[in-house]
């Protein structure tokens, strides 16, 4: 109830935020429901059923990824003076940021079942009644103990992250004049990339593996180019902290002036925050480009269906939006640090042409890196 309330009184574009986490919600509720209503129409295929099932796990992660991503820009989950007096201190802050993500994941997945019971035919009276009455198996009975299990999977998911990146913690004291370290994930970034691409390599050459059965037509790929394909996509994620102070640190290079030492500076110390959004998007990026030039080749499927389409899109869209999230966390928590420099007599045009370096720099790095990994991903499947 202190959720809805603190709800009904949030700036419009917090509320927003919030609807998009439902309307992600809605989408990957509307895969698991997919999902159940194959293996219903198909039990004698139950190994193929539970790969869709699996296949559903990337848009549900990163509609959780965005959904923590908005709970940490809520202004509401941030302690205020005068809030501990009446009982709102950091821990039941944490839970109230906690049940505001659940609130916005269960109404995006009421509204992904109401969806495919209407696609279904049980419910009628609005247009498209039944339209995909065959491929969601209208003829069976729906489980509703399945659907609701399949559906409280997310909301019980996301709240449970938020609530973990939101809980206090004290921060270990640091000796004075001791800078603050790389960080750490750099080498193992770089190692699962390595093994996730050898491992593509020797699958997609191999062609001993059968195809998995995934959604929409998607089923011509052997298991360990997939495989492949993940481990690339956890090192490109791993790596992205260390990437970006990487960068942070090039823009600081070769006696640098106060707009380059300004930015090269914020991007050290954003590295954490921004760098894994960032690390992931380029994973999906490069994963994006990769399944493009596999299409392109001819090698690949001869058409990407509904439900692929879907999940693809959840994805790019869920991880996009949670890099600009995460973009604008670190606006916010350099606020102060923005004033005082403006104070001080800083022009804002050295603000502003900072940030275009700090853009620039990471777009320097990514981008090439995006497009050398697709190169490589699609290489063994295209050659």
């Amino acid at each position: 109830m202190l959720a809805l309330r603190l709800a009904r009184g949030t700036h419009p574009l917090v509320l927003t935020r919030r609807l998009l986490v439902a309307a992600a919600a809605a989408g990957v509720g509307f895969l698991l429901l997919c999902t159940l209503g194959y293996a219903v129409g198909h039990p004698a295929q139950s190994s193929a059923s539970v790969l869709r099932l699996l296949w559903c796990a990337l848009p549900l992660a990163a509609t959780v990824q965005f959904a923590v991503a908005v709970a940490r820009t809520d202004p509401s989950t941030r302690p205020r003076p005068g809030l501990s007096a009446v009982g709102l201190g950091p821990v039941r802050l944490t839970a109230v940021a906690a049940a505001s993500t659940a609130v916005a994941c269960t109404l995006g997945s009421m509204v992904a079942l109401l969806f495919y019971l209407h696609l279904r035919g049980d419910i009628t009276g609005l247009p498209f009644d039944g339209a995909a009455a065959e491929l969601l198996a209208a003829d069976q009975p729906m489980p509703l103990a399945a659907a609701l299990t399949l559906l409280a999977i997310l909301p019980v998911v996301a709240a449970t992250a938020a609530g973990l990146a939101l809980r206090p913690r004290s921060a270990p004291a640091e000796p004075e004049g001791v800078e603050k370290s790389v960080p750490s994930g750099l080498p193992w970034g770089v190692a699962l990339v390595a093994i996730g691409l050898a491992i593509e390599t020797y699958a997609g050459r191999s062609g001993a593996a059968d195809g998995l059965p995934l959604p929409g037509r998607f089923d011509g790929s052997p298991a360990g180019v997939l495989a492949g394909w993940v481990l690339t996509a956890f090192g490109l994620a791993l790596a992205g902290p260390g990437l970006t102070y990487g960068c942070g640190r090039l823009l600081q290079a070769v006696r640098p002036g106060a707009t380059r030492l300004l930015a090269g500076r914020v991007l050290m110390d954003e590295s954490r925050r921004i760098g894994r959004p960032l690390g992931v998007v380029s994973a999906v990026l490069s994963g994006t480009l990769a399944a493009a030039a596999l299409y392109a080749s001819g090698t690949g499927p001869a058409a990407f269906g509904p439900l692929t389409g879907l999940g693809a899109a959840l994805v790019m869209a869920c991880t996009t939006a949670t890099l600009l999230t995460a973009a604008l966390e670190s606006k916010q928590c350099r606020a102060h640090t923005t004033e005082a420099l403006l104070r001080l007599g800083a022009p804002p045009t050295v603000l502003r042409t900072a940030a275009l370096m700090r853009a620039g720099a990471l777009v320097a790095v990514f981008l090439p890196l995006t497009w050398f990994v697709a190169e490589l991903a699609a290489l063994p499947l295209t050659g």
